[in-house]
């Protein structure tokens, strides 16, 4: 290790180990034998510090060397005979205390250096224990931290979801599917099933007896059902709580299975629906109203049209019978003409034909029944609503001019309904032109239009639109008709609207108005 010092290196290198002591002897000897310094008298202190140093750099072995070589220059220069390694017999006593002294001060100067060398291991293993501790605490400092940020983040995601089931009206839910117990439920849960004060443990049992009587039989069955079958479920139930109000849930459930495959658990979510049924409701309410109102409004055009209807029945049954009576004298002659007769009769029964066909319309706009949805041509309807129209056409000089698309698709809808906008659009335009001079036309117009629709337009040479009021006109009762009631087209736009189309106005050129209905095109399956 690097941060011991130099001595590892004198260690880890035995020939340096002993030339220091051969060295340090050496020294100590060449000091007392020199005059200016006058040490003759007392060598013993240089030789214990000649030892004392081999024994610290260079070890125990080293120091022990360094002590014989002591001691013998000891005696060869300075204990009596001089230059002799035989002491004189008096000197053997100080050679001995001399000699021990020496290797007892090369032993403990090699023992505390061992010891010092120990404690600077010691102290490098320490320093580098407490780096790994500093390490290791400012790793679990920061995991600590990390936990933190994530448990907080845990903690706002768990407020944000709360906060949206409550706003929501959403519970979260799983249930044990061995037990039945509820194993975890949120708090919105809670409340919405009015658990938020029980402290018993929470079972299928205790959601069922909160069920509405009349649903409970239907909702043990599909919670069997799932359970048997393994998958998911939906149900539509009421709540009935201990205050006796009622909620309608919406719950779905999902099943959990373990790694063998065997069914754990489900989860899922139960939804208070109860704003959005009573909005259903409602909504069936006005849809109700609505086709009430529009029934009242038929009725109220076809008394209005009562006189022109009676006149267009009885045009075609007054012909009728004269071509009966026509037949029976052709049939009456001394020799009956049957030609003759053959052909009023067939004019007879075109007649009756054309007066079943126009009180057949008259009767399907009086009915008041649900809407029938089914393929509808509106060609078809425009042409219907032009023979049902055609004395009040005549009546005031209107010429009517039709082109229709041949090639156009048919729409899904209410037949009924649209006839009802086309004979309120018609009657507009009729009403539009009845007093003005000049030019009375009206021209209707089917084609295909863009993004899968179809369009069919009414316009006229009548008074035209208010001015800056073309969308005030599909308000419920703005009208500017004297004796008006303001809800014809009103009520068309609804039934376009219910038919996911549209009915809008623009002014007609040069003069007059125009109205366009937009429907999507409906095709045949297979088509």
């Amino acid at each position: 290790m690097s941060s011991s010092g130099p001595f590892l290196w004198i260690r880890s290198h035995g020939i340096q180990k002993y030339a220091i002591a051969v060295l340090s002897v050496s020294a100590a000897l060449l000091l007392t034998r020199w005059p200016p310094l006058h040490l003759e008298a007392s060598p013993a202190a240089l030789f214990f510090c000649a030892v004392m140093l081999t024994a610290w750099f260079g070890g125990f072995k080293a120091g022990s060397l360094a002590a014989v070589l002591a001691t013998f220059a000891f005696d060869y220069y300075f204990l009596p005979p001089v230059h002799s390694v035989l002491a004189a017999p008096e000197e053997i006593p100080r050679l001995i205390v001399f000699a021990g002294s020496a290797f007892i001060i090369g032993g403990l100067s090699a023992a505390q250096r061992s010891a010092t060398e120990s404690l600077r291991v010691a102290r490098n293993d320490l320093l580098g224990t407490v780096r790994e501790l500093q390490r290791t605490n400012e790793a679990l400092r920061a995991e600590s931290v990390e936990r933190r940020h994530a448990e907080d983040k845990l903690r706002r995601s768990e407020a944000y979801l709360a906060e949206a089931q409550r706003l929501s009206h959403t519970g979260s839910w799983a249930w044990n599917a061995a037990t039945e117990e509820i194993v975890h439920e949120s708090e919105e849960h809670q409340r919405l099933f009015g658990f938020a004060f029980e402290r018993e443990a929470l079972s299928l049992e205790s959601v069922w007896r909160r069920i509405h009587m009349e649903d409970r039989d239907r909702i043990r069955e599909t919670w069997d059902r799932a359970a048997r079958a393994r998958t998911d479920y939906a149900q539509d139930y009421r709540l009935v709580l201990p205050d006796r109000s009622v909620k309608y849930i919406h719950s779905e459930g999902h099943p959990v299975f373990n790694e063998t495959g065997d069914l754990v658990e489900f989860i899922g979510t139960s939804i208070d629906v109860t704003e959005r049924k009573r909005a259903e409701e409602e909504r069936e309410r006005l849809r109700q109203a609505q086709t009430d109102l529009a029934h009242v409004t038929r009725l109220t055009t076809m008394g209005e049209l009562s006189a022109s209807l009676a006149h267009e029945i009885k045009q075609p049954i007054a012909a009728a019978i004269t071509d009966a009576n026509t037949c029976v004298r052709w049939l009456a002659r001394d020799e009956p003409d049957l030609e003759e007769a053959r052909a009023a009769a067939m004019r007879v029964v075109k007649d009756a034909t054309r007066a079943s066909e126009i009180v057949n319309h008259v009767r399907m706009l009086f009915q008041k029944s649900a809407s029938d949805r089914q393929l509808v041509d509106l060609n078809q309807i425009i042409r219907e609503m032009i023979v049902l129209l055609q004395n009040e056409t005549t009546r005031y000089s209107i010429a009517v001019r039709m082109e229709l698309a041949t090639d156009l698709p048919p729409v899904m809808g209410d037949h009924v309904q649209l006839q009802q906008v086309m004979m309120n659009l018609i009657l507009n335009s009729i009403e539009a032109m009845r007093e003005i001079d000049g030019i009375r036309e009206l021209a209707i117009q089917s084609k295909k239009a863009e993004h899968g629709h179809l369009m069919v337009s009414v316009s006229d040479t009548g008074t035209g639109l208010p001015p800056q009021q073309t969308e005030k006109i599909f308000n419920a009762f703005f009208t500017t008709k004297v004796q008006g009631t303001g809800m014809g087209l009103s009520i068309s736009r609804s039934i376009i609207e219910s038919h996911e189309g549209r009915l809008w106005a623009g002014a007609n050129s040069p003069r007059g108005a125009c109205f366009f209905v937009s429907l999507p095109i409906q095709v045949e399956a297979g088509g």
